[in-house]
């Protein structure tokens, strides 16, 4: 467990990695699109945004519908039985642009955003809100003065929340009450010098996350012990474990970040490696 393979190239930008049904599902900003690809790397379009629709985050709900993060006009949208509708609008909680998501057992969604508008002033370090999106598409704030809340794990008794903050170099946890309200906020996880971007949480507890700063995929456990870092040979900035025993680790990669470094240029690419402890998605 050393190195990545390729796995698939072509992406512009690939976010919002998620393991389901046998496949790796991911959006791609540039390209506008939402993908499937199979363990043999047949990669399938599922849903070709018009214009300039960004798309991030990617859940399910319990009835198998597929929500997705819509960033630039902060927006849920729902995707059922091939038709895509407005399931919430978050544009009176989020400060910037909506990124990554995480839905829990019964359709609620836990949303981050950028806080500030990082285009016009990258320096103005804003906190934002979380936002609870509840299954009939309301809207409240679940969590404040976050910096950059960005990939979000659910613990698989559904009890805790843990939310990576980029701009924080840390992972904050809270516990969610029976009414998905969040509170008893505190530190997870400190990753000084590192940007947690996406992640995905795994049967001993630990979480692997993309370094949005180092070009490695990391696994930190709680209180801050980091057991593995592993370069991915680009920019790293979401990952996810899937595959059929679940210890297949995917990163997502790409030269950068900003849209003038990958958009239409195909550069970006997502890469594989074996895990020794699989996803706890999986164990469960």
């Amino acid at each position: 467990m050393t190195t990545f393979d390729m796995f698939l190239d072509g992406l512009d930008f690939g976010e919002g990695p998620r393991w389901h049904d046998g496949r790796l599902w991911y959006s791609d900003f540039y390209q506008h699109k939402i993908s499937a690809v199979d363990a043999s790397g047949t990669s399938e379009t599922m849903i070709d945004f018009a214009g300039d629709a960004q798309p991030s985050g990617l859940g399910w709900m319990p009835d198998g519908s597929l929500l997705i993060v819509s960033m630039l006009d902060r927006k849920i949208m729902k995707w059922a039985n091939g038709q895509l509708t407005e399931h919430a609008d978050l544009s009176d909680i989020a400060g910037f642009h909506c990124n990554d998501m995480v839905v829990d057992a019964t359709g609620n969604v836990y949303v981050g955003n950028f806080g500030w508008d990082i285009v016009a002033d990258f320096t103005n370090l804003t906190p934002a809100d979380l936002a609870l999106v509840r299954p009939d598409g309301s809207t409240e704030v679940a969590a404040s003065g976050l910096l950059f809340p960005n990939g979000s794990v659910i613990t698989p008794d559904g009890g805790t929340l843990i939310v990576g903050e980029s701009f924080g170099a840390q992972y904050k946890a809270f516990d969610i009450a029976a009414d998905a309200t969040l509170s008893n906020e505190r530190i997870w996880a400190s990753v000084e010098g590192m940007a947690p971007d996406g992640c995905d949480l795994d049967a001993e507890g630990g979480i692997w996350f993309a370094d949005a700063l180092g070009g490695q995929v990391v696994r930190v456990l709680e209180g801050g012990e980091i057991t593995h870092t592993v370069p991915t040979g680009d920019g790293c900035f979401a990952c996810v474990l899937g595959g059929d025993d679940g210890r297949t680790l995917f990163a997502l990669c790409a030269p950068g970040s900003a849209p003038h470094e990958v958009e239409g240029k195909a550069a970006g690419s997502i890469r594989t490696m074996t895990v020794d402890v699989p996803s706890a998605q999986h164990a469960s």
